[in-house]
């Protein structure tokens, strides 16, 4: 069994609304370090049989239904099944607002959204002045 992994991102020439979006927001979070933030798509693809002629066949699947080859540049990495090791994901480090945020999902008392009071609608009113 053969194993492809394809990595699709921005051209450096297109603007990235998405990852700007995620860097001011990272930078909001208490990361003002942070330069810049690209927003691409990772796709693994298992392909049974042998090696062939796969890898011509991938690009063109790249170039013609994965990516966007206006906007975006792709990056083909292929290789045995055999040879790729699932890494465990990281414990992500827990900062005090987290943990404010965690204690107050296990509280068992009932948020309730604040609204504003609505002004009656002129059927309403008609209803209520009768």
């Amino acid at each position: 069994m053969m194993k492809a992994k394809v990595i699709v991102m921005p051209k450096a020439a297109v603007l990235d609304p998405q990852g700007n979006a995620v860097r001011d927001a990272m930078r909001h979070l208490g990361m003002p370090e942070v330069r810049s933030v690209r927003i691409g798509k990772y796709m693994e693809i298992d392909i049974d049989g042998q090696n062939g002629d796969f890898e011509s066949r991938l690009h063109r699947l790249c170039r013609d239904l994965l990516s966007n080859p206006v906007i975006e540049d792709y990056e083909l990495q292929k290789g045995d099944d055999r040879n790729h090791k699932k890494m465990p994901n990281a414990q992500r480090p827990t900062s005090n607002s987290d943990k404010s945020r965690a204690g107050a999902q296990q509280s068992k008392t009932k948020r309730t959204r604040l609204r504003s009071p609505r002004r009656p609608t002129a059927r309403q009113a008609r209803k209520r002045n009768k």
